[in-house]
């Protein structure tokens, strides 16, 4: 990790930058912020695979009670999955 990365959380990983966030408010250290540039070139890819028909509908039904996408719920669970067999 780049030494400058965190200056003002004083911290020594990016899991130490987020714990600090999570409890402290970015306006109570608003004097120590300068504007930067950045850009942001997110690459990703996308496969398509057949789901068949019923399996969309309770797919689609779950995703909607939990409140996210059926793309996302269905990459959590091949991710799950994943990890179970690996």
């Amino acid at each position: 990790m780049n030494e400058n990365k965190s200056a003002i959380s004083q911290a020594n990983s990016y899991l130490e930058i987020g714990e600090f966030w999570d409890n402290h408010d970015v306006t109570d250290y608003w004097e120590q912020t300068k504007p930067v540039n950045f850009e942001v070139d997110i690459q990703s890819e996308s496969r398509y695979c057949a789901i068949e028909p019923t399996l969309v509908t309770k797919i689609s039904k779950i995703a909607w009670q939990k409140g996210v996408s059926m793309e996302t719920l269905v990459n959590i669970w091949l991710q799950e999955k994943l990890a179970h067999e690996i």
